[in-house]
């Protein structure tokens, strides 16, 4: 029996959990093809919402059988659904024209009825650079200048006043970004995998969301207990700036409910598989291999047993007891029936017992 069927209390430092999510990164593979992949996306979306998931996230991922353009999709997908919101977890801001994406996000965002929500980074992957070019600065500083360039244009900003005469505008003309969407910069996160990106989300007045990979965490120090830290740092530092209580922050982590001896086995396998090889563990069929994983990064653990165990790891990990929302990481390789199981005996089996319940 799960504390959900029990009805038992929670811990005192387990925060309930206002919403539910899930991250996918659409995948597809070889056999089947990327069409095939973004249906089923569309479908896992779908799904999701049926069993009350307040928010479903996509990883973009550029060059490689992953999503590598999510406003389309979520556009698409806006279309099929009409409750749960869609999010990016992360866009790579060093890859972004600011101006370029603000205009697609505002469009998605209007024909979506404002259920986008944007989590953006400031980190980079150097391989990418000769494809997107180079910059005169270090990627993190210049992908921190595109970050702001971007929240400028969602936020209506004048971007440019036009000096003379010429076509297109008229001189003094005053130009911004159309269409404009005026709720749009409140549901813009942060992905963050260290402390001083949480403190310079909270800096600039936008949410956080915590993944699974971080950085600069103290030797010997557990993921959980350093996501707790990143936590505490945002909401800190946000009360100490805007001197309001700070948004719900939204934590990634891999859930995997066994409710049969063979799911049990088969998730204990992909828990193995991830404490192995890493980032590099549940590729798709031609999916590239991470070249390494990152000096000094460490990956979040994988809570996969009987319902009643899965419960117990999840309360205790501080990490997760901190988070406002708990987001569902689906293990890239699974296709759309085993993510479908996930998603369904998460919703179903244990996540009433973390407080959370259905808002439709």
């Amino acid at each position: 029996m799960t504390i959900a069927a029990t009805g038992a209390t929670l811990p005192a430092l387990f925060r309930p959990k206002k919403r539910l999510g899930f991250n996918t990164r659409v995948s597809f593979n070889d056999n089947t093809g990327p069409a095939q992949g973004l249906r089923e996306g569309i479908e896992l979306y779908k799904t999701a919402e049926r069993l009350g998931f307040q928010s479903g996230w996509a990883y973009q991922r550029h060059f490689d059988h992953y999503l590598s353009s999510p406003l389309p999709f979520f556009a698409a997908t806006g279309q099929h659904t009409q409750h749960i919101t869609l999010g990016s977890a992360v866009i790579p801001m060093r890859y972004q024209d600011p101006i370029l994406l603000a205009e697609a996000a505002g469009t998605t965002d209007l024909l979506i009825d404002g259920r986008l929500e944007l989590a953006i980074s400031t980190g980079a992957n150097g391989a990418f650079d000769a494809v997107f070019g180079a910059v005169d600065t270090d990627a993190r500083t210049e992908a921190k200048r595109r970050q702001a360039r971007f929240l400028a244009a969602i936020s209506g900003e004048v971007l440019h006043t036009v000096e003379g005469s010429g076509p297109g505008a008229p001189a003094g003309a005053e130009l911004r970004v159309t269409p404009h969407s005026p709720t749009l910069r409140s549901r813009i996160r942060q992905g963050s995998a260290s402390i001083s990106s949480a403190i310079q989300a909270a800096e600039l007045g936008i949410g956080l969301i915590a993944g699974t990979v971080q950085h600069d965490h103290e030797k010997g120090e557990s993921f959980g207990a350093y996501q707790a830290r990143i936590i505490e740092a945002y909401r800190s530092t946000w009360r100490k700036t805007w001197n309001t209580e700070p948004p719900s922050v939204a934590v990634a982590a891999s859930i995997l409910v066994g409710t049969t001896a063979e799911l049990r086995e088969k998730y204990a396998a992909y828990d193995l598989e991830r404490r192995t090889l890493g980032i590099a563990a549940s590729r798709p069929k031609g999916a590239l291999a991470p070249a390494k994983q990152p000096v000094g990064a460490q990956i979040s653990p994988v809570f996969q047993g009987t319902p009643d165990q899965v419960v117990e790891a999840v309360f205790n990990d501080p990490g997760l007891a901190a988070a406002d929302e708990i987001v569902l990481f689906l293990p890239p390789a699974f296709d759309l029936s085993e993510n479908v199981r996930l998603l369904t005996d998460l919703s179903e089996t244990v996540a009433p017992g973390f407080g959370w319940s259905r808002t439709w």
